[in-house]
């Protein structure tokens, strides 16, 4: 870890990987995507409905991986001042918001014709809502000052914080009474969801983890190389003063 510190040596790593995980993404979302429209039944109960649980529960898995990538980054960035890990922390953000937003309107669609409703104040939905609300609340806090290291530290009290929502999130259906079902890909005995479902579920789950990967990179190629443009013109503007 301590290795890719060093920004120009992150930078040579990245620009390797960036092509390699747009090409998985794309091919892991056209199989994904196949599978999930094509091959896979519909649920005996759920119907054409079911199709969503494709969308919405790897969304749901990703906003919760990117919100720890968020944390676990932002702590390393505050304790042993890693230059990179901030940079991932804040690249991360708007990636897991964006799942997490995903997670709540799919859950939506799906909740209408199974539920009756929209929207439910269900454990889950509710703590799902307010890690929407924790990454807001990051993004909020490192461009809340006009030091940016400032900002970080505080968006990273924050980040670290709200870890405690994430296995809120994960037990809620084992700790209360909510309208979710219990786990049934990740579970002692094994995945109880029938392969025609599960393939095409893995599928857009590893889909989704490498856009993540994609996304991550070039963001944080992109703001490192900000990064450096703005310490080249501090510099320029020193010396010309």
């Amino acid at each position: 870890m301590l290795r890719y510190a060093n920004p120009n040596r992150f930078m040579r790593l990245a620009r390797v990987l960036t092509p390699w995980s747009a090409g998985l993404a794309v091919l892991l979302t056209a199989a994904g995507l196949w599978f999930a429209l094509v091959d896979s039944p519909p649920d005996y109960q759920q119907g054409e409905t079911v199709r969503i649980m494709y969308v919405h529960v790897p969304a749901a898995w990703m906003s919760l991986f990117c919100y720890v990538v968020m944390a676990v980054s932002a702590g390393v960035g505050v304790i042993w001042k890693h230059p990179v890990a901030d940079v991932a922390a804040k690249a991360s953000a708007p990636v897991g918001a964006a799942f997490t937003v995903i997670t709540l309107i799919s859950g939506a669609f799906w909740g209408k014709p199974m539920w009756g409703a929209w929207w439910v104040w269900d454990a889950r939905l509710t703590a799902e809502l307010v890690l929407l609300f924790l990454y807001l609340g990051y993004i909020a806090l490192i461009h809340a000052f006009d030091d940016p290291a400032r900002g970080l530290k505080a968006g990273a009290v924050l980040a670290l914080v709200g870890v405690i929502n994430v296995p809120i999130i994960k037990f809620s259906v084992d700790w209360w009474n909510t309208l979710h079902q219990p786990a049934s890909v990740v579970k002692m005995g094994g995945p109880s969801i029938d392969g025609s479902m599960l393939v095409p579920l893995l599928l857009m789950a590893l889909a989704f983890k490498a856009y993540y990967i994609y996304v991550l990179l070039v963001k944080m190629r992109a703001e490192i190389t900000a990064g450096k443009v703005r310490a080249l013109r501090l510099r320029q503007v020193h010396g010309t003063a």
